[in-house]
Formats: C-alpha cells, sequence, structure tokens
C-alpha cells in the first residue's frame, strides 16, 4: 500500500454518503454505492485516503493548499517567530493577519485548517466503519486497520487541540444520517486521544513493510506528545525511555532530513509522504510549502514566502570561546545582514562565530544557496522592508535534483517530493531532555546528555555547509573550506540547576528544529507564549513592517478563533474560544 496522496475522487465521494466535510453537516456531492468499497481492496483505499491528508492537502475543504499545509508553516513557524509570511501584504493579507494575532473568525485559513483536520478524522471514521462490514478480513486485518485508523484519527485530533484547545471529538458512530453530528466543544478530548493512541501502540507492529505507515513507536511517540501537552512529564517520560532504548531512530546527517533523495532515513519517526512524477501532475507533491522559495530569478521563481526572521538566524549566533549560545543576549545584536541593500551592492557575511545549523536552516546572501549557487540577497527577496531579508532552505529540493525530485507539470516547478517531518528523533530527544528536567523521577544529566547528542552531531564538520571549488559554477562541487565562521561545542560539565536547563533545552529546539512547524505550539505548552512573542515582536518591528503595533494576548492568543462557519452550521453547538 503506497502511503502518498492519491486522488480518488469517486472514493471521497463515497465517504460522503454519511458524513460531511465541514463537521458532518453538509450533503455529498456525489456519491459511490458503498459495496464497491466493502472488501478488503476498498478497505485499504480508504486508509490511503485518510494517509493522504497528513500533509494537510487534498480535502475540498481546502481554499488554497498552503492554507491547510501539514507542516503548519504559517501557525507553527510564523506564529512561533522564526519567520515572516513573506512576499508582502498586498499578496496574502490573511497571512498577515496571523502573523500578527489579529486574526478572526472569517479569516479563511482557519476554515482550510479547520476543515481538513476534521476531513482526516472522517476519513479515519469511514475505515472503522467500513471494515467492519467485510467479512474476507481476517481478525489481524481488522486489529491492523483499526489501530492504524485510530492512530491517524488522534493525530488529526491533536492537531485540532494544538490549534483551538476547545474541540469536538468525533468517532465513527457520528454521521449526518445519525444526525448525531452537532457535537459540542465543551469536553476535554484529550482522555479521547489517548484511548486512541494506546490502542494503536499496543496492536502496531515494530515494523512496516511499506514506508510511511504508522508503526507501534509511531504512536508512543504522538502519545508522548500528548503527555507532553498535558504536562504528563512521568509518562511522557516512561513512554520516551521505551522508543529511545529500544534503538530504532538514530539520528544521521542534519541536512538529510530536507533530501527528497535521503527521506525515510533512521531519523524519520513520523512524516507525511511526497512523490513526484507520478502520474499525478505534481498533486503528490508537497503544495502546502509550494509558495515557499526564493523569489524572483531564484530556485523555482515563485513566490518569495516563508522568511526566517532575524530573531531566528541571532540565535545561531555562539561564544567565540566556548562554542555555547548566549541564552540571554543573543538578540542584543544581529548577525550581519544585507537588509536595505541591493544586490549589486557590496556586502561581507557575518565574520563571527555562528552553528552550522544556520546555513541549512536560513538562506544568507553570499552564502552557498545548496547547489544553486551563491544567495544574491535582495534579488531572491520580494520585498525587504515588509519581512526582510532571508530565504527558507528546508522545504527545497537540490538544483541536480530538478525533474527527479520536483514535477514540472504542475503550475509552479515548486511540486517536490521532500517529506514532512512531522516528528523526528531530534525532536524526540528534546522531548525526552524535556520530561527528565520535568518529571518527579528525572535525570539533570541524562537531559543534558541527550541535547549534547544533537549538538554533537551540529559539531561533526562532515555536517556543515561549504563554500564552492568556483562560485561561478557551483555544480562543479564544494571545497575543504567551511562557508562561514562554524564553532559549535556540547554543554561541559553536568547541569545542576532545573531552571538553566529549561531554557538550554528550549533553545536548542529552536537551532534543531526551526521553520518545521512546531515552535508556537510548544511555546505555549511551556507557558511562555506571551513574553517571548511579545519580545520578539519589540525588535523585529524594525525589520518587518507588518509588526509595527502588533501585540501577543495570551488570554486570547494561545489560540486561534474557531471558525464561524463551524459555529453557524452547528446552531451554536460549538462556541466560540475566550474574547474573539
Amino acid at each position: 500500500m503506497k502511503l502518498n496522496r492519491i486522488f480518488l475522487v469517486s472514493l471521497i465521494f463515497a465517504l460522503m454518503i454519511s458524513c460531511s466535510k465541514d463537521l458532518l453537516d453538509q450533503r455529498p456531492l456525489g456519491q459511490l454505492d458503498e459495496s464497491a468499497i466493502k472488501n478488503k481492496t476498498g478497505v485499504e483505499k480508504l486508509l490511503i485516503g485518510a494517509y493522504s491528508l497528513l500533509d494537510g492537502v487534498g480535502s475540498p475543504n481546502t481554499v488554497q493548499p498552503w492554507e491547510s499545509a501539514g507542516s503548519n508553516w504559517i501557525y507553527g513557524s510564523v506564529c512561533g517567530t522564526e519567520a515572516h509570511p513573506g512576499s508582502n501584504s498586498a499578496d496574502q493579507s490573511l497571512m498577515f493577519e496571523i502573523e500578527k494575532f489579529e486574526t478572526t473568525a472569517s479569516n479563511e485559513f482557519m476554515g482550510s485548517k479547520w476543515g481538513t483536520v476534521y476531513d482526516g478524522v472522517q476519513r479515519s471514521n469511514d475505515v472503522i466503519r467500513i471494515m467492519r462490514q467485510v467479512p474476507e478480513l481476517t481478525d489481524a486485518d481488522t486489529v491492523e486497520y483499526k489501530a492504524e485508523a485510530l492512530f491517524l484519527r488522534a493525530h488529526y485530533h491533536l492537531e485540532a487541540k494544538k490549534m483551538w484547545n476547545r474541540v469536538p471529538f468525533i468517532d465513527e458512530y457520528i454521521t449526518y444520517s445519525n444526525n448525531n453530528y452537532k457535537v459540542s466543544n465543551d469536553v476535554d478530548i484529550w482522555p479521547r486521544i489517548e484511548d486512541d493512541l494506546k490502542y494503536a501502540a499496543g496492536h502496531l507492529p515494530d515494523n512496516q513493510e511499506e514506508i510511511g505507515r504508522a508503526n507501534h513507536f509511531t504512536a508512543l511517540a504522538l502519545l508522548a506528545e500528548a503527555y507532553l501537552f498535558q504536562h504528563k512529564y512521568d509518562l511522557a517520560k516512561s513512554v520516551l525511555d521505551l522508543i529511545i532504548s529500544s534503538g530504532k531512530y538514530s539520528l544521521g546527517k542534519f541536512e538529510d532530513n530536507f533530501n527528497a533523495a535521503t527521506k525515510n532515513g533512521s531519523e524519520s519517526v513520523f512524516a507525511a509522504q511526497s512523490s513526484v512524477n507520478d502520474g499525478t501532475m505534481g498533486a503528490n507533491g508537497n503544495l502546502g510549502d509550494i509558495l515557499n522559495y526564493p523569489y524572483n530569478n531564484g530556485p523555482v521563481g515563485c513566490c518569495g514566502f516563508f522568511q526566517p526572521s532575524q530573531y531566528l538566524v541571532n540565535h545561531f549566533k555562539t561564544d567565540p570561546a566556548t562554542g555555547l549560545p548566549d541564552l540571554d543576549n543573543f538578540n542584543l545584536t544581529d548577525v550581519k545582514n544585507d537588509y536595505g541593500l541591493l544586490s549589486s551592492d557590496a556586502f561581507v557575511p557575518e565574520t563571527k562565530t555562528l552553528d552550522p545549523r544556520l546555513d541549512w536552516t536560513a538562506g544568507r546572501r553570499g552564502l552557498p544557496y545548496l547547489d544553486w549557487g551563491l544567495n544574491p540577497g535582495a534579488d531572491w527577496v520580494r520585498d525587504q522592508i515588509s519581512c526582510g531579508p532571508y530565504v527558507s532552505i528546508k522545504n527545497v529540493y537540490l538544483k541536480s535534483q530538478s525533474k527527479t525530485f520536483n514535477d514540472v507539470n504542475f503550475w509552479t516547478s515548486g511540486a517536490n517530493a521532500i517529506n514532512i517531518n512531522l516528528i523526528r528523533y531530534a525532536e524526540l530527544l528534546l522531548w525526552a531532555a524535556e520530561a527528565e528536567v520535568l518529571s518527579t523521577n528525572g535525570s539533570l544529566a541524562k537531559a543534558q546528555s541527550y541535547v549534547n547528542q544533537i549538538r554533537s552531531r551540529a559539531a561533526d564538520p562532515a555536517g556543515w555547509v561549504y563554500k564552492y571549488t568556483d562560485d561561478q559554477h557551483p555544480e562543479l562541487g564544494y571545497s575543504v573550506t567551511p562557508a562561514a565562521n562554524y564553532f559549535i561545542k556540547i554543554y561541559p560539565g553536568v547541569w545542576t540547576d532545573p531552571i538553566f536547563a529549561m531554557k538550554a533545552i528550549r533553545y536548542e529546539s529552536m537551532l534543531e528544529l526551526a521553520m518545521e512547524g512546531h515552535r508556537f505550539f510548544d511555546l505555549v505548552r511551556w507557558g511562555i507564549a506571551e513574553t517571548e512573542i511579545n519580545f520578539y515582536m519589540s525588535k523585529e518591528k524594525n525589520i518587518s513592517s507588518n509588526l509595527i503595533g502588533a501585540s501577543f494576548d495570551s488570554a486570547r492568543d494561545n489560540y486561534f478563533p474557531i471558525p464561524q462557519s463551524e459555529i453557524d452550521r452547528t446552531n451554536h453547538h460549538i462556541t466560540q474560544n475566550p474574547n474573539y
């Protein structure tokens, strides 16, 4: 069973026989007799349909794919201080509204994201509902399909929980035909998410033959995440200990996580699969990130969105004596940038010591941009005054991979085969470090060792960016000279202060997971969103004009507004989040 996106249009319409796509209350647009899918092949295709929404693309509820992207680049990274929307507000004004935390319940992004995650929930439920009517399935088949469907249902509900907090739980018994689809959001759904994941973890195999399918450890990892969001650190620690001690995952090269040729490696715990040149005209590519390439004559040429913030870049400074970050004063001075300069103006990149992960994370002027050549600066940025001087990298394929790992049949050549890393092992190690600090029986020394594993990987010169042998011909390869003054070390000694330890873990999460759509949700669960985001905005407004006058209020902004359309459709069984 191949788990990339497959647009089974008639099958999707079949799923609408007993349910609808906007919280179960719209009539179907078309349908296929259920008898056509009441067989093993039909159930497997239903399961593929449920997996296919992991990237956030393909639901009929979505207006544009970036609005519901599984990478959460808008909600997790832009809202989490790591990036600006990019381009300018004249192009995508609703993104800029979200960045400033001025989102309204009528913002179409909210409707797209809500509709997509609940479409994922319902597709998962359809697997469970239909498989019970298929006598040819063996007991082993039934357990396997149910476990995978419950895992996916938990994932989509967890996505909704992170976004809106007060959300309804929809199981397989809630359907349009049962007339019980107007479900309220006044009950906390964490216990139901936990139950789904416990079943999945208890019934899934350790390994799957098909790449992309959930296994025992994938379910445990998502359960650990659910525990962390509830501050159940003892339970999270016990689950994370099981995963780490299994030896199933390990840290490879940092950059391999963002390369279509090396995806699904030893670090991939849970990923949305992407593919191209498979006869779907690019539809299976990572479309949620389709806008997020340098502008103008840069790679792909479209569309200049998702630009790293100066605040993010400043995190990568290191102490020239110790190789450690300055946890408190990193933002007092900026890493040198070309803000306000033309590409024809003279510019020398930063010469002070930096964490080498920076140049796999943010495209800086004068540095190699993968194998596309030296980043020229302003020529690749649509509007520096709007969103700053940097461009994203992690979502971009290599020039040498053109026509192999991107699909030229799409409306841009940016539909690529890079997976969306939903959980990777480095993040799991950072979760484990956090659990060691905050659980009742944890070890600060063990927490430090987990962080140092990640820093040791970053310190290995084999994973650094190097200068080209010839700047005019990047296709000739790289020299032995690092592209910048990289210097990074592990934390020495043994941590003894839990407050310092948590500060270091949170900082390391920024360095390691930047631009991967997690930061905002982490800031909220750590209880520091208001402090950090307002601190970020107080200075970043000098880089991005959109942030002038912006502020964050945790009493409202920890969660997004529930789409007004969903409140109306349920006759107010669903109620709005506070202060919207």
